[in-house]
């Protein structure tokens, strides 16, 4: 990978250029999920270099308004372009897999062009940013109905005007690192605002990536800069005082602390935080449809994603033969477990040694708890040498479980799908509804009536019927109750990071008030 060989250790992004190392600094090691490698390393941000971040974003910002919405567009349209060239996509696609572990083929078929499809699409909207034109308005205090007659015709008139907030601080995921980055990016840089984002300390690569290919589209230095670091790196991001929005994408404690931070200054803020998901399969649903969703709800990127299914709820009628399929689908080498930079592999390493051992963990106590783990839930350690110290887990399916279950309460986030039983409609959306996560849902049935009224219940911000996972950048995405705040993607998305302004205009002469 030429783009880590010639940076060691990688340094934030800041004003259009990577800070220079400074000697004797500290480094943090990058480890490699599928080797559990040391893959880079990188000098973690100070407080003064995030001051140095905002106070180039600030810069970036008055060379970025200089440009009509129709230019920034274009900008945006031709970072998407060059995401999309077979060069620069195989480039993102390999620093994708070797950051956070998942199949080359998600790289390949979802990542790099769901990022590539966000700036074509925010890049198409961004001339569309308008106000209103409110006419034939009387602006005079007085309102006395005896003196309407007796004044002038009115021509005095309002509008408003959508202008973008200034400085946003961005704070990004593991999971899903290149996409994250776009989804926030993208809508940000639209509305005509400049970014500091700072990517998960467990994948960096792609975030710096980025913004070169950024530059190269034509973005003014310092309209996106890359900080690098921990928490006390995001801190120190949302705590300035001259960030005007920050959007997260994380944990739920995180995300309350994001919060409590981005109050001091009242900054606006957009939550995009975990989940608990329901799948609800109804009895008329042909088996082997339901087999491939919940298959699909839950070890898609080795169940990794905020918005996965772990709660399966199937009809009591139906729950025998779902299990008998699923387990026979899945002991016929449904699951790929490997290397993944294999193209056959479907199922990638963890993102951490940690993270393994707490995926670890939860099916252990699952099954104390009462829960029959039916397939899988236990390391897997490679024959490949190369690969043999990944942090390897062979997808987990726990049958006979109950709500009061630790694993069907509190997110896993990693491959582990809990399987319950229902016998009635109202039941399930009941049960379905009883978490304090409300980020997504899913419903398997052949009566698009009933689907239709089933989500109509769930509480829950997004739902599918007869699919699950598909995220289409046109469409706006984000939780309710603890999942989080304010929506991502669509058009939707420019309304938080732009404000409303009123104005007013006069156009005869002011009457007196006093």
């Amino acid at each position: 990978l030429q783009f880590l060989s010639r940076r060691n250790p990688l340094t934030s992004f800041v004003g259009g250029q990577f800070l220079p190392a400074v000697q004797d600094r500290p480094v943090t090691e990058n480890i490699s999920p599928s080797t559990g490698r040391v893959l880079c390393s990188f000098q973690t941000a100070t407080q003064y270099d995030i001051q140095q971040a905002v106070e180039s974003a600030k810069h970036g910002l008055s060379l970025w308004s200089r440009f009509s919405s129709t230019e920034r567009g274009r900008v945006l349209r031709r970072a998407g372009e060059l995401l999309r060239d077979p060069r620069t996509a195989e480039e993102f696609q390999h620093l994708e897999v070797s950051d956070v572990g998942k199949p080359l083929t998600e790289a390949r078929d979802v990542d790099v062009p769901s990022a590539s499809e966000a700036f074509e699409y925010f890049g198409g909207l961004a001339s569309s940013l308008h106000g209103a034109f409110y006419s034939d308005l009387h602006l005079s205090p007085h309102s006395d109905p005896q003196t309407i007659l007796q004044r002038p015709q009115n021509h005095s008139f309002a509008y408003t005007r959508r202008e973008p907030l200034g400085v946003c601080g961005s704070i990004g995921a593991w999971n899903y690192p290149l996409q994250i980055a776009s989804w926030k990016a993208a809508p940000a840089l639209a509305a005509g605002n400049a970014v500091v984002y700072k990517p998960s300390e467990l994948t960096p690569l792609t975030a710096l990536r980025l913004a070169q290919v950024l530059m190269e589209a034509g973005l003014p230095p310092g309209v996106f800069n890359v900080v690098l670091g921990k928490a006390d790196v995001g801190q120190w991001l949302i705590q300035d005082p001259d960030i005007s929005k920050v959007s997260f994408t994380g944990s739920v404690p995180t995300g309350q602390a994001v919060m409590r931070a981005a109050a001091l200054n009242l900054s606006k803020v957009t939550l995009e935080l975990g989940g608990k998901s329901p799948l609800l399969i109804f009895g008329d649903t042909d088996v082997d449809t339901a087999v491939s969703v919940a298959l699909a709800a839950n070890f898609f990127t080795q169940g990794e994603v905020c918005t996965n299914a772990t709660r399966v709820f199937v009809e009591e009628k139906l729950y025998s033969s779902f299990l008998h399929r699923c387990l026979h689908r899945v002991r016929s080498g449904a699951f790929r477990v490997g290397n993944p930079f294999d193209l056959s592999t479907n199922v990638g390493a963890l993102i951490s040694r940690a993270h393994l051992e707490s995926v670890e963990r939860k099916v252990e106590s699952a099954v104390k708890d009462g829960a029959s783990l039916v397939f899988g839930g236990k390391r897997v350690v490679p024959e490949n040498p190369e690969i043999a110290g990944g942090f390897y887990f062979e997808p987990a399916i726990l049958a006979d479980c109950e709500d009061h279950m630790d694993v069907v309460k509190d997110e896993v986030f990693g491959p582990v799908m809990s399987v319950l039983k229902f016998k009635t409609e109202e039941e399930a959306i009941v049960r379905a509804n009883a978490t304090r996560f409300g980020l997504a849902a899913g419903v398997v049935t052949k009566d698009l009536r009933r689907a239709h009224r089933v989500v109509a219940g769930l509480n829950a911000g997004v739902c599918w019927i007869n699919t699950y996972g598909v995220t289409p950048v046109q469409i706006p995405f984000g939780g309710f109750k603890s999942s989080g705040l304010g929506k991502e993607n669509g058009r939707e998305a420019l309304d938080d990071y732009t404000r409303l302004k009123s104005v007013f205009v006069e156009m005869h002469d002011t009457e007196p008030s006093f």
